[in-house]
């Protein structure tokens, strides 16, 4: 398409060679094949600047200009000059700041080149030369973005032009004769040169700068948008126009607003009578706005209608507007049409505001096949059939929302339907033919929209909730006003085939995304920095409402290793950051959906809960929901209203827990006084990972609480630590009674117990008198001090022989986790063998006890410690385990006697642990003969376990293959990375392959998390250096705090390693001798 202006581009370009005015150089920057075609037409930098545009404009595009008159004599910096300036050329973009025209190192340049320019300028002849190039240019649909298969054409045009303009650049001062004395014209020449390269260098530095990032202007805003939208779902692309109501709040002759990969065809603004088109859209790919200019000013305060028409491709990226496959009863291919717009990908479907407080209300039309379902946030308000097989859907009105929540499906379903006590329709869409599968999803959204009007005390402002299942999602679930996406994984529930773990992680995930139609879409953060606030207390509310509906899961136990112990993980490193961290970009963006805005968002929230207690909680939550919904807001909203609700000092305490990045770690010490008093010495420092003294010097509010070993489920005391030591007594404690700090490991940080502290402690384990959690947090702060250099791993090792008569599920998780990454440190030692012998005789007598089959009655948490044992069993090679879990796995593959899906990944990596090719091609049928999700997620997953490094091979190849979704090829390609045989390979696979990947998952957190896994479990400092040195060289937008985290954590296995490698040997050795396995 791009042919004929390449051409007409040359000709005009050699025509212009032909001048006899000189040129100034304009150096032709060659930007990359994906930016817009007309970034490469010319850099006009230091020309554009003569007529510098106005001081407030910090984003408008450099043009090739003309000056009228005679300028001769005109300074560059004269404004009456730049007040003559009229566009000769447009649909240029520079990434230069004009603001660089007031920088004093680049002045000399424009001064050399300015006279020269201005005799350029006023040529006629030139002039028409120039405009026939934009002419040519011009020809080509600017708008878009330019395809890779005329990158060569581009290639061979910006070559010829660069020639052309080398021979017809100035190469002296204006005014001078060159036919003067050679040595002098020379010197000239020389010293032009110098400037100019001076000026290279600066402009050179000035783009490897990052580009300070913008929120969108506010002079203008949406109040509604009518918004029309037809994908084609045979040639992957989508059209649309919006209707959008503004208020123009102070003069402007341009709108700014949010656009990327869409190509707006058409725009006009109508305001009192007036009808105005721009005179060009000026895009920037970095910013991803689309700016459009007017002729004429439109007056402040006006109220007007602009209309846009717009074009794009339904990707495969699973954000914007994309498609996601799915098969046919046939087994052919089909796609649906889905989006996917948190955090900023609203802009990629439609030209929007794409920021959360700028927010509207939507009237969203379909126009789609008659035999697909469509859905939107609202309900259907009226259909029309339309010629082709097409048909028009028309939905309500939304209420007032953010862009990121805007939602529509397009595509095959089938759903089944439930109403909730108060009223509201609810509907859960699944893949045709299953739809039994949302039945569980069903009952929990039923009962959890009526427990969250209760507990918020407002009512669901929507009149339907959909929840639909999607083929190809990248995150877990998203919340999309009245139409909540999820993956198929956490929505549907095969009765036969889900695990009770998938289940209730179902339950959680709906539990969540319901939630946050409160607390997110009612109310939601005015920017991202505080997306913790969505997210943090979405995460701790889905367990208060799973508590409710499934106490028997005794659910908030498990909070303590599913969230709170992953955020102190983390929150440990010194490249963590801080539950507040202010974000720009959208790559910054993307890059805080992690453990620290939603686990350690929640376990604050945990903390504060108990700190002001449940009554004055839920008091403050109806405040602060009542007070801003439909609006925006901060942290300290949520302070004021907890605040006001409780009468504590709400902002005082968790303000430090926001703002400061890590925790603390509480030291403790106790004197005996007396017959029956303790005295308790409290220090507060920061904790850190590698134990070194914290940078900063950060205090923290501490709520601390004390429980005693006369009644360990009760508190004895409660205090604030807001100091950085403190002295506190304890009356009725007698010498030989322990004392817990954080009973129910509610306060977010760790304890470090005085020797004596903890070996009164200890017995209390063994005899089960600790709470689990009280069991739980003690071994979990122990392994942390190991990490840190605090206490030697053979010690601690010693001290899990406590841990024996353990029976609870979720101390077995802590304990598993902290030998997991034990495991992973001796991977790289000669040490595998004795520690799988540790850990047969500290897992077998629990598997023992608890056998392969499920008792009458047996409660849900040793279902699941029944799993996570065989499973831990399977990886420390117990002969017994692993032979009884190959015969289990015959009978399934016979159909003699299925597995139950609790233990199919124990048993599936037994068999693949030491498998051959013929085991391996037997997992890859299972794999391909079934539909269901989560099984082929089982499988996969348990690929990576191979012993084998060519079978390792092959399950990258075939995680790379269209037989695994994008979505879940990054799990299986982890699965690899975390075996010791694997990782080496899958790191080398990564370093080959990683422009495929960035091109494949866009950035964004699935690439973040491959990379995380990828990396951390290194443990050398050459291979740290190594990491580091090549994400410089190769950098992926939106991942730079993953790599430094995980090459922090390499760096702490490499010093953990060399300094307990010998003392871990001898006790492993030791323990060898007292056991025969």
């Amino acid at each position: 398409m791009y042919k004929h202006a390449l051409k007409g581009g040359i000709r005009t370009a050699k025509q212009a060679w032909k001048l006899k005015n000189e040129l100034g150089k304009l150096n032709l920057e060659l930007a990359k094949t994906n930016s817009d075609f007309e970034q490469h037409l010319c850099e006009a930098a230091r020309i554009i600047q003569s007529c510098a545009p106005p001081a407030n404009n910090t984003h408008r595009p450099l043009l090739l200009l003309k000056k009228h008159g005679d300028n001769s004599k005109s300074s560059p910096y004269n404004s009456s000059s730049t007040s003559a300036c009229s566009i000769v050329a447009n649909h240029y973009r520079t990434a230069v700041n004009p603001r660089s025209v007031t920088d004093k190192t680049v002045k000399p340049v424009f001064r050399v080149e300015t006279g020269h320019l201005n005799a350029l300028i006023s040529s006629k002849q030139f002039v028409k030369v120039q405009k026939q190039f934009y002419r040519d240019f011009s020809s080509a649909s600017l708008g878009s973005s330019l395809k890779s298969s005329d990158a060569p054409l581009l290639g061979d045009l910006c070559s010829q032009y660069r020639v052309i303009l080398a021979h017809t650049s100035a190469d002296v001062v204006p005014g001078e004769d060159r036919h003067q004395a050679q040595c002098n014209y020379q010197q000239k020449r020389r010293a032009h040169q110098h400037i100019q390269s001076q000026e290279e260098q600066l402009e050179q530095q000035k783009m490897a700068q990052k580009t300070q990032f913008e929120r969108l202007p506010t002079n203008v805003v949406p109040r509604h948008y009518e918004l029309l939208l037809q994908p084609n779902l045979e040639e992957f692309t989508f059209k649309g126009k919006t209707v959008v109501q503004v208020q123009v709040k102070e003069p402007t002759n341009q709108i700014t607003l949010n656009a990327l990969d869409i190509t707006i065809d058409s725009v006009e603004l109508d305001y009192e009578c007036t009808k105005l088109k721009p005179e060009k859209i000026v895009y920037s790919v970095e910013n991803e706005t689309a700016t459009l200019e007017f002729g004429q000013e439109i007056p402040k305060e006006t109220a007007g209608v602009l209309r846009m028409s717009f074009t794009g491709e339904l990707n495969d990226k699973m954000k914007g507007f994309y498609r996601s496959k799915y098969f046919g009863p046939n087994g052919e291919e089909r796609y649906a049409g889905v989006t996917q717009f948190e955090a900023t990908d609203a802009r990629r479907c439609f030209p929007c505001w794409d920021e959360p407080a700028i927010k509207a209300t939507f009237d969203i039309t379909l126009v789609v096949p008659k035999d697909r379902v469509a859905l939107s946030n609202m309900p259907v308000i009226k259909e029309d059939s339309l010629p082709d097989g097409l048909r028009r859907v028309r939905f309500d009105r939304t209420p007032i929302m953010s862009t990121y929540l805007v939602a529509v499906v397009v595509g095959e379903y089938d759903y089944v339907e439930g109403k909730s006590d108060d009223g509201v329709i609810v509907r859960v869409f699944t893949p045709v033919g299953k739809r039994e599968q949302g039945t569980f999803a069903l009952e929990v959204a039923t009962k959890v929209l009526p427990y969250y009007k209760d507990y918020f005390n407002i009512a669901y402002p929507l009149p339907k909730m959909d929840l639909i299942a999607i083929s190809d999602f990248s995150a877990g679930a998203m919340e999309n006003w009245g139409l909540v996406t999820y993956r198929e994984t956490f929505v549907l529930v095969d009765p036969k085939n889900t695990s009770l773990m998938r289940k209730q992680s179902i339950a959680l995930t709906v539990g969540h995304e319901i939630a946050h139609q409160w607390f997110g879409n009612l109310v939601t953060m005015e920017w991202w920095t505080h997306l913790w606030l969505n997210e943090g207390y979405a995460s701790f509310v889905e367990f208060l409402c799973v508590h409710h509906l499934f106490p028997e899961y005794d659910i908030w136990t498990q909070f303590v290793t599913d969230m709170y112990t992953r955020a102190l993980e983390l929150d440990s490193l010194k490249n963590s950051h801080p539950i507040e961290v202010p974000v720009g970009h959208p790559s910054e963006i993307d890059e805080i959906f992690d453990e620290i805005s939603y686990n350690k968002g929640a376990s604050v929230i945990r903390m504060l809960h108990d700190y002001i207690g449940e009554d004055d909680f839920r008091k403050g939550m109806n405040i602060y929901l009542t007070r801003h919904q439909y609006g925006n807001t901060c942290t300290e909203d949520l302070w004021t209203a907890l605040q006001e609700a409780s009468s504590k000092k709400v902002a005082e305490v968790m303000s430090s827990w926001t703002q400061h990045k890590g925790f603390p770690v509480v030291s403790v010490e106790s004197e005996q006084r007396g017959g029956s008093k303790r005295v308790l010495r409290l220090n507060q420092c920061k904790f850190t990972a590698d134990g070194s003294q914290a940078e900063e010097n950060c205090l923290w509010t501490v709520p601390i609480s004390v429980s005693t070993s006369k009644n360990p489920t009760g508190i004895a005391k409660t205090f604030l630590l807001d100091k950085p030591s403190m002295e506190v007594i304890l009356e009725n404690v007698e010498e030989s009674d322990w004392i817990k700090i954080n009973p129910g490991t509610v306060g977010y940080y760790r304890t470090r117990y005085s020797s004596k502290m903890l070996e009164q402690l200890m017995p209390a384990v063994e005899r089960m008198e600790l709470p689990p959690l009280d069991r739980l947090g003690l071994i979990d702060d122990m392994f942390a001090m190991v990490q840190a250099g605090h206490a030697s791993t053979a010690e601690v090792l010693a001290l899990v022989d406590s841990y024996r008569n353990e029976t609870n599920y979720t101390v077995w998780t802590a304990i598993t986790n902290s030998l997991t990454n034990l495991h992973i440190l001796i991977s790289h030692t000669d040490l595998m063998d004795d520690f799988h012998r540790f850990g047969r005789n500290l897992y077998e007598p629990v598997a023992q006890r608890l056998g392969w089959e499920p008792r009458d009655g047996e409660n849900h948490l040793d279902t699941l410690l029944r799993s996570l044992v065989l499973t831990r069993l399977v990886s420390f090679r117990s002969e017994d385990i692993i032979e009884t879990a190959r015969a289990r796995f015959r009978s399934h593959v016979t159909g003699t006697n299925l597995l139950p899906a609790d233990l199919r990944t124990t048993c599936y990596k037994a068999v693949l642990q030491d498998g051959d090719e013929k085991v391996f091609e037997e997992m890859l049928s299972l794999y391909r003969s079934t539909d269901l999700h989560e099984e082929q997620d089982r499988i996969s997953r348990a690929l990576g376990c191979c012993s084998d490094v060519k079978l390792l091979r092959r399950v990258i190849d075939f995680a790379m293959s269209g037989e695994v979704r994008a979505q879940d090829s990054v799990f299986v390609i982890v699965a690899v990375a975390i075996n010791p045989k694997g990782r080496d390979m899958a790191w080398d696979f990564f370093k080959e392959n990683n422009k495929q990947l960035l091109e494949r998952y866009q950035g964004g957190f699935l690439l973040s998390r491959l990379i995380k896994y990828l990396i951390e479990n290194f443990a050398t400092e050459d291979r740290a250096r190594e990491v580091e040195e090549f994400f410089k060289t190769n950098q992926i937008p939106g991942c730079e705090r993953t790599v430094s985290q995980a090459v922090e954590t390499i760096r702490l296995n490499a010093a953990w390693l060399q300094r307990d490698r010998v003392a871990l040997a001898a006790f492993l050795g030791r323990y060898k001798s007292h056991y025969v396995r």
